[in-house]
């Protein structure tokens, strides 16, 4: 039997990797289709090679950072317990692998390649680990602290805080530090609207993520005895509500239709092991609405050119979903309880500020150091021309 439960567990890790990384096709077709047709092809190339990046990172330093394990041990090790350990450093991979696939929709059309695929090796390697180790590992003690303040240790089940807010708040800094994209605002004050060049490209995206966002949330668990049926109804709640309160909020328009169900999932994963599904249905409402709001304020009133919008999405709802696991998770709305508003609050707080000051620091060296954006003409043609030599639909066919 426990060789069953050794398999079991291993394959069911792995089919929790093998969804997460599906999500990354979502991440890019999301930016594919938001993103100018000259920038296209960008998007796709640099999901693709900043998650190959972030995997050889995580594999050499990050796990370790954030576990104190290495993988610098024979194969024969590595296999023990059907090769459990590997299949989990994949899972948790594909995790570490969303923080640069986050960022990327924010400096997207203007960013260059190469810098960014630095930037994503430090985040994987140090950033992101860091405060993972703290979060889901003890390190440093934080979150028995946390646990001697309040009587309860931060809870964050699948990530709202540890993923999205820090890949959030990393965001924005590198966001500000790069500038709006050319003529966006103008001097006069007019905005110049850049549509989503793609909307069935951006749909297909949003939908690719939410079918991952089931392993993502539910193999969290991370074995098979843990498994939550309460984990999977509750992001399917919160994942509505967000479609249902985007679509009123941001008045039909399609793109805040297909975000609205990101911001719900978001806001769900820290508590989705422990709310009510009303209570999860609540937070998830609460989230595409202030994804709405949040993103137009960003956009319009504050002139922060945040393209897909990763502050708002990642950043505030991940936050929200922190805050929201010591309100929904307690007994008294429904929940299970064993959850802590104010230890919910200081584990935010402590994810919030590390992210930004990671942010400012690796994006600002880099600004300081090779440089961040494409020149003026650069982002004029596109990165696709620029970056790749080839744009996603060529004008006319070559006669031979």
């Amino acid at each position: 039997m426990d060789a069953l439960k050794q398999g079991t567990d291993a394959l069911f890790i792995l089919l929790g990797g093998i969804m997460v990384l599906a999500m990354h096709a979502g991440f890019a077709f999301l930016e594919l289709g938001t993103v100018r047709k000259k920038n296209q092809v960008n998007a796709l190339v640099k999901i693709l090679v900043d998650f190959s990046v972030s995997t050889i990172v995580y594999f050499m330093i990050g796990y370790s950072v954030a576990y104190g394990t290495n993988f610098f041990v024979g194969a024969e090790q590595l296999a023990a317990k059907n090769g459990y350990e590997l299949v989990k450093f994949f899972f948790l991979l594909t995790f570490a692998a969303a923080i640069p696939a986050i960022i990327s929709g924010g400096i997207a059309e203007r960013a260059r390649f190469w810098p960014q695929l630095i930037a994503t090796a430090v985040v994987v390697g140090v950033v992101y680990p860091v405060f993972e180790g703290v979060a889901w590992n003890g390190h440093f003690g934080v979150q028995a602290w946390i646990e001697a303040t309040t009587g309860a240790a931060f809870h964050d089940f699948a990530g709202s805080v540890v993923v999205h807010a820090v890949g959030g708040w990393i965001a924005l800094p590198a966001v500000l530090l790069l500038g709006a994209r050319a003529n966006r605002y103008k001097k006069d004050g007019a905005i110049s609207a850049h549509p989503p060049s793609n909307i069935p490209f951006l749909a297909l995206g949003a939908w690719i993520l939410c079918v991952g966002w089931f392993g993502f949330n539910v193999m969290s668990a991370q074995t098979i005895d843990k498994i939550s049926g309460l984990v999977a109804v509750n992001s399917l709640m919160a994942m509505v509500g967000g479609t249902l309160a985007a679509l009123v909020a941001g008045k039909n328009d399609p793109g805040f239709v297909h975000n609205g169900p990101l911001a719900g999932l978001v806001a769900v994963c820290a508590g989705s092991d422990l709310m009510h599904p009303l209570g999860a249905l609540v937070v998830g409402a609460v989230a595409g609405g202030l994804f709405v709001v949040m993103f137009t304020l960003t956009q319009n009133r504050w002139k922060i050119d945040d393209v897909l919008g990763v502050w708002p999405l990642h950043g505030l709802c991940g936050t929200w979903g922190g805050v929201a696991a010591g309100i929904f998770g307690t007994q008294a709305l429904g929940g299970l309880g064993g959850v802590n508003l104010m230890a919910q609050l200081m584990g935010t707080a402590m994810g919030v500020a590390w992210a930004l000051f990671g942010g400012i620091v690796v994006y600002g060296v880099l600004k300081a150091t090779v440089g961040l954006r494409l020149s003026q003409e650069e982002e004029y043609d596109g990165a696709d021309l620029t970056v790749h030599r080839i744009s996603a639909t060529p004008d006319r066919e070559v006669n031979w």
